[in-house]
C-alpha cells in the first residue's frame, strides 16, 4: 500500500505513517511495548536504541499527525500540556508572548503560575480583533500563541491575518488546534509555524487515552523539539500512541457527525425560551460566523450556552441523563460541563467574568449519538428549570 503524493485527508488519516508490519504483514501498527532495543554489534542498530528517544508506534503516530496537519514533523508528548510546555522551551528568560485571552484554563495556569517564574512575560489579547493582536506586540515578543475556536467562548481568530501580522514582525505563530481538529481546520495552511494538540480529545476520540502533540514546519523548531522531547522525557507512550492511531482512522467520519449534531443542538438551544445566549460559530448570530465559514470545514463539536443563573445551570447539569457530566471533550459520547468550576477553575473569578465565562454558562462537547436523543435529553433537563 503506497500513498500517492497528494493523497486526500481521509486517506492520510488511515494510511499515513502506517505501512504494514514488515515482519508479519500486520495491517495495524503493533504496540511496541519495550524499553530498549538489542544492538547487533557495538554501534550497530536498527534505528532504535532507547524507548524514551524512539519507539516505532510513536514514530507511526507522529508521521500520521504531521501528514494530516500538513506539517513536516510531529512530536508526541504525554499530554497536551506537556506539548505546550515543550513549545515554550523555544523561548528564553525575558521573552514576551502574546496569547489569546480566552485560553484553556490549564494553558493559562502554565503560563501564569509556572513560566512567569522563569521570567517569561505574557500579554493576553482578544485575537479575534487583529488590531488588538498587533497592539499587544512588543520589541521583546518572540511568540504568538493562538487558540481558535476559544474555550469555552468559541471566538474565532483570523489565522491568515494573524500570521501575516506576526510574520511581519518576524514572530512565529503557534496554534492550539485541539478544539477544531485537523478535519475542521489546518492552521499551517494559513501560515502557522507550529500546531499543538491535546490528542486526548478529537484525535483519539474515544476518551481512553491522554496525550499531546506538536506539529512543526521549520528546521530550527524541528531540531529543538526533537532534542527537548528526549531531554525532558515527557513522551507519548506506545499504548497511547496506538490508541491515537486507532482514533485518527475514523477522524473524518466522526467529525462529520460531531459537526452535524452540534449544529442541530445549537439551533435547538438558540430557540429555547430558557436559554439566554448560545455560543457556536455555526450560528449566523455568531460575530465571526462568516470568518468561520471561510476558515473551517464545518463548525466543530463544541457549544456553550447560558441559562441565567448558577442555580439554573446546576439544575440542567444535574438533570441530564444521557449526557455525561465530565471534563474533557472530543469523545464519541456527549459530555456536559460547567466551565467556571471545572475547565476554567484555575482562572481568577474576575478574569472569568471579563472574558464572559459566567457562572450560568454550560459547555457541551457534542458526541456522535443520535441527535434526537441528545435533543430530548437537553429538553427534559431544561424543563426542570
Amino acid at each position: 500500500m503506497k500513498l500517492r503524493e497528494h493523497a486526500r485527508f481521509s486517506t492520510l488519516c488511515i494510511h499515513a505513517g502506517q505501512a504494514p508490519d514488515p515482519s508479519t504483514g500486520a495491517i495495524i501498527t503493533p504496540i511496541y511495548q519495550t524499553s530498549t532495543y538489542v544492538q547487533e554489534a557495538l554501534g550497530v542498530h536498527k534505528g532504535y536504541e532507547y524507548a524514551r528517544t524512539q519507539n516505532p508506534t510513536r514514530t507511526a503516530v507522529e508521521a500520521n499527525l504531521a501528514a494530516i496537519e500538513h506539517g513536516r514533523s510531529a512530536f508526541g508528548f504525554a499530554s497536551g500540556m506537556a506539548a505546550t510546555g515543550a513549545v515554550l522551551t523555544l523561548l528564553q528568560s525575558g521573552d514576551h508572548v502574546v496569547a489569546t485571552d480566552n485560553l484553556y484554563g490549564g494553558t493559562y495556569r502554565l503560563f501564569e503560575r509556572v513560566l512567569r517564574k522563569y521570567q517569561l512575560d505574557f500579554t493576553y489579547a482578544d485575537t479575534s480583533d487583529l488590531g488588538a493582536l498587533e497592539r499587544a506586540i512588543r520589541p521583546a515578543t518572540r511568540l504568538i500563541f493562538l487558540e481558535t475556536p476559544t474555550n469555552p467562548m468559541l471566538r474565532i481568530t483570523d489565522l491568515a491575518g494573524a500570521c501575516t501580522i506576526a510574520h511581519g514582525h518576524g514572530i512565529p505563530v503557534v496554534v492550539d488546534n485541539t478544539f477544531a481538529s485537523p478535519y475542521v481546520q489546518q492552521p499551517i495552511d494559513f501560515g502557522a509555524d507550529l500546531v499543538v494538540h491535546s490528542t486526548t480529545k478529537f484525535l483519539n476520540g474515544h476518551s481512553d487515552s491522554v496525550g499531546g502533540a506538536v506539529i512543526a514546519t521549520r528546521d530550527d523548531h524541528i531540531e529543538w523539539l526533537r532534542f527537548v522531547q528526549n531531554a525532558e522525557g515527557a513522551i507519548l507512550g506506545p499504548m497511547d500512541a496506538w490508541l491515537v492511531l486507532r482514533g485518527t482512522k475514523t477522524l473524518a467520519i466522526r467529525m462529520e457527525r460531531h459537526n452535524a449534531n452540534a449544529a442541530s443542538l445549537a439551533e435547538f438551544l438558540a430557540s429555547h425560551p430558557k436559554v439566554t445566549a448560545v455560543h457556536y460559530p455555526g450560528l449566523r448570530s455568531h460575530p465571526q460566523h462568516a470568518l468561520a465559514a471561510r476558515q473551517m470545514r464545518g463548525f466543530g463539536g463544541l457549544i456553550s450556552f447560558c441559562v441565567g443563573s448558577f442555580e439554573r445551570a446546576r439544575t440542567v447539569l444535574n438533570g441530564v441523563s444521557l449526557m455525561a457530566l465530565a471534563e474533557s471533550l472530543g469523545g464519541v459520547e456527549t459530555l456536559i460541563s460547567h466551565p467556571a468550576t471545572m475547565t476554567h477553575a484555575s482562572v481568577p473569578a474576575d478574569r472569568r467574568q471579563a472574558l464572559g465565562i459566567t457562572d450560568d454558562m454550560i459547555r457541551i462537547s457534542v458526541g456522535i449519538e443520535d441527535v434526537e436523543d441528545l435533543r430530548d435529553d437537553l429538553a427534559q433537563a431544561l424543563d426542570r428549570i
